[in-house]
C-alpha cells in the first residue's frame, strides 16, 4: 500500500501543479499582450488625426483608399465596385507576396541554423532590433513630440534615442540583463512594428492578417513546415532559437535564479552522461536534476513518474518554442505584432470594435493555451485569435453598430 501511494504521488502532484499555476501563467502571457495592444490603440488614436504618413504609404499600394464610416458605406464596400475589387486584388497580391517572402526567409533561417551560423543570426537580429528602435521609434517619437508639443532640443533627443536603442539591443540578446528590461523592450519592439503595419490600406491589412494566420498554421503543424523544422532542430541540439521570443517568466523568481540553476544542472547531467562511465555518478547527477525539477514548478506540463528510463528524453519533450526549459510559456513577437495590428485597425473605426476584437483575441489565446496544456508541443498562436478577431470585427460593424445606433436614436438606454 505504501509503495503504490508513493508511486502515484508524483502524478497527483503534477496534476495539482497544473491547476494551481494555470491562472498565473495565463496572466503572465495575457498582460504583456494586452499592454502591447493598448499602446498601439493609444498611438493610433493620438496620431491618426495629425499623421499623414498612413495615406502616403497607402498610395504606394493603391491609387485611392476607401474607408467606410457608416453602415451604408460598409454595405457598398462589401457589395463591391470597380475600385473596391481593384483594392481587393491588390491586397491579395500584397499578402501573397509577403507570405512568400516570409516563408523563404524562414527556410533560410532554418538552413543557417542547421549549419550552426548562430552568431550571424544573432547579429542580424540585433541589427533588425536596432533599426526598429532607432528609425521607427525615432520617427514615432518625433510625431508624439510634435503632437503633444513636448519641449526638447535635437541634441538631447538624439542622445536619448541612441542610448535607448543600444541598451534595447543588448537587453534583448544579452542573457545577463534583468528579465523585466528584456520583456519591456520586446513589448516596445512589438508596439513600434505593429503601429507601422496599421498604416497599410485597410483591405491589405485584413488580407495580410488572414494570410499570416494560415501561414502560421501550416508552418508549425505541417511536417515540412519551416517553424516546425526549426523547433525540432533546436530541440535535438538542446539549443535556444535565435529569435525574438517573449518568455513569460516571473520578473523576480523566488527563491534565487532558478532558471540559471536548471540550465547549469542540465549541462552537468549531459556531460556526465556522455563522458562518464561510472553509473554511480550518472545516478547522482540524475537525482540532482530531478530535485531541481521538483523545485522549479513547470506550468502546463504534467510531471512524469521519476523512473530511470526517462532521464534521457524528458528534456527534449519539455523544451520548445511553446514551452521554455524552465516551463515558462514562450510566445513569438510576431504574435504580439499581428494581435496589435488587428486592434489598431479596429481603433481607426470605433472603440466598440476595439473591445470586441480584444475579447475575441483573448478568447483565442486562452483556447491556444489550453491546447498547449493538452498537447505539450509547439502550437500556432495566430489562427484562432485572428479568425475570431476578424469575425467579431465584422459582426460588430454589421450588426452591433446598427443596434446601438437605433437604440441611441430612439433614446433607449440599456
Amino acid at each position: 500500500m505504501d509503495d503504490r501511494s508513493a508511486d502515484s504521488d508524483p502524478v497527483t502532484a503534477g496534476e495539482s501543479s497544473i491547476l494551481d499555476t494555470l491562472g498565473e501563467d495565463v496572466i503572465r502571457i495575457v498582460s504583456p499582450v494586452s499592454l502591447c495592444m493598448l499602446l498601439v490603440v493609444l498611438l493610433v488614436s493620438s496620431l491618426s488625426s495629425t499623421n499623414d504618413l498612413s495615406s502616403s504609404i497607402s498610395s504606394l499600394f493603391l491609387s485611392s483608399t476607401t474607408t467606410p464610416t457608416s453602415f451604408s458605406s460598409l454595405n457598398l464596400l462589401l457589395l463591391g465596385s470597380d475600385s473596391t475589387w481593384e483594392e481587393i486584388k491588390s491586397a491579395l497580391v500584397t499578402a501573397f507576396s509577403f507570405v512568400v517572402v516570409v516563408t523563404l526567409l524562414t527556410f533560410l533561417l532554418v538552413l543557417l541554423f542547421y549549419f550552426r551560423c548562430t552568431n550571424f543570426l544573432r547579429i542580424y537580429m540585433g541589427i533588425s532590433s536596432l533599426f526598429v528602435l532607432s528609425f521607427l521609434g525615432g520617427f514615432i517619437s518625433l510625431l508624439l513630440i510634435s503632437h503633444f508639443k513636448i519641449p526638447i532640443d535635437p541634441f538631447t533627443f538624439a542622445i536619448l534615442l541612441f542610448n535607448l536603442s543600444v541598451v534595447g539591443v543588448f537587453a534583448v540578446f544579452m542573457p545577463k540583463f534583468p528579465i523585466s528590461v528584456n520583456q519591456g523592450y520586446l513589448v516596445a519592439i512589438g508596439v513600434l512594428t505593429a503601429y507601422w503595419f496599421t498604416m497599410l490600406p485597410e483591405w491589405t491589412t485584413w488580407a495580410l492578417l488572414i494570410a499570416m494566420s494560415l501561414y502560421d498554421l501550416a508552418a508549425v503543424l505541417l511536417p515540412i513546415g519551416p517553424l516546425r523544422l526549426l523547433v525540432e532542430l533546436a530541440m535535438s541540439r538542446n539549443e535556444e532559437i535565435p529569435a525574438l521570443v517573449y518568455e513569460a517568466r516571473p520578473v523576480d523568481p523566488q527563491p534565487g535564479d532558478r532558471v540559471r540553476v536548471w540550465r547549469e544542472r542540465t549541462d552537468v547531467r549531459i556531460e556526465a552522461t556522455e563522458n562518464s562511465t561510472n553509473s554511480a555518478n550518472v545516478q547522482t547527477v540524475q537525482e540532482t536534476r530531478l530535485a531541481v525539477s521538483e523545485e522549479i514548478t513547470a506550468p502546463l506540463i504534467e510531471a512524469f513518474p521519476q523512473t530511470g528510463d526517462r532521464h534521457l528524453g524528458t528534456e527534449e519533450e519539455e523544451d520548445g518554442i511553446g514551452l521554455g526549459s524552465s516551463g515558462a510559456i514562450k510566445l513569438g513577437l510576431g504574435d504580439f505584432i499581428f494581435y496589435s495590428v488587428l486592434v489598431g485597425r479596429a481603433a481607426m473605426y470605433d472603440y466598440m470594435t476595439v473591445y470586441a476584437c480584444y475579447l475575441a483575441i483573448m478568447a483565442g489565446l486562452g483556447v491556444t493555451l489550453l491546447l498547449l496544456a493538452v498537447y505539450r508541443k509547439a502550437l500556432p498562436a495566430l489562427p484562432v485569435s485572428i479568425m475570431l478577431g476578424v469575425v467579431f470585427y465584422l459582426l460588430t460593424r454589421v450588426l452591433l453598430e446598427v443596434f446601438v445606433v437605433q437604440c441611441s436614436s430612439n433614446l433607449l438606454m440599456f
